[in-house]
């Protein structure tokens, strides 16, 4: 038994130094894998959205619906609480798909493709707000649900496609660029919001930035499958 607990230990030092003699690998050298701009370019459609979400749905009850205070605390709990359902289940969800004998990366893509389709209904809350303010809170619930499970999907494409020693890498390039996106999405949010509330329309600036955030998971899955159409993992880092 002393003989087993040692040897996991001679293990556990055996991956540190592999770890640590890894040769590092430059970004540079990185942006010249589709794989990386794939990541990358999902991250930058779709990072933004859930910033916006998060940030911009107080002042969309208010504007909308006149609400503030504790009487917009409900709501917003409701929707983000409805958030966990996304992050458990989409990392359930592509083990559906490699069951069925999907490789990692494709059951994460077939997975990802349904998981976008779910943003779309954010479309509606628009024009079916008028009813109740609980029918957009209901559907950018879901939106922000299928972010998370999104989220939980689009990261292990990273690990699916490249070695160990540069998964690191790769997601701080993606994450840079998914902090590029949520700035550009935020300035966007920001001047439509005063252009159209000068005009008297201040709706019209929360249904252009809706069908924004409905629409950009499937343009990000799209671009994403163009780049990387098959699983193909980096052997020569």
């Amino acid at each position: 038994e002393l003989e087993y607990i040692n040897s996991d230990q001679k293990n556990n030092t055996e991956v540190k130094l592999d770890d640590e003699n890894a040769e590092k690998v430059s970004w540079f050298k990185l942006l010249g894998y589709k794989q990386t701009w794939a990541f990358a370019f999902g991250k930058f459609m779709t990072d933004g959205v859930w910033w916006f979400f998060l940030f911009w749905l107080p002042s969309y009850l208010k504007a909308q619906y006149g609400m503030e205070g504790t009487t917009i605390t409900f709501p917003l709990t409701v929707l983000y609480s409805m958030t966990m359902i996304g992050s458990v289940g989409g990392g359930w969800f592509p083990m559906y798909f490699m069951k069925k004998g999907y490789a990692p990366y494709d059951g994460r893509m077939k997975a990802m493709l349904i998981i976008a389709l779910f943003p779309l209904l954010v479309l509606a809350a628009q024009p079916l707000g008028h009813f109740t303010f609980w029918i957009p809170v209901l559907l950018i619930g879901i939106g922000a649900s299928a972010h998370q499970a999104w989220s939980a999907n689009i990261f292990t494409t990273v690990s699916d496609m490249f070695p160990k020693k540069s998964v690191g890498s790769v997601i701080g390039i993606g994450g840079m660029a998914g902090g590029l996106g949520g700035v550009a999405l935020s300035k966007l949010g920001g001047a439509l919001f005063d252009y159209y509330k000068e005009l008297g329309h201040i709706q019209t600036g929360y249904t252009i930035m809706f069908s924004i955030c409905a629409v950009a998971y499937l343009i990000a899955w799209t671009v994403m499958k163009l780049l990387v159409p098959k699983y193909t993992p980096i052997t020569d880092l």
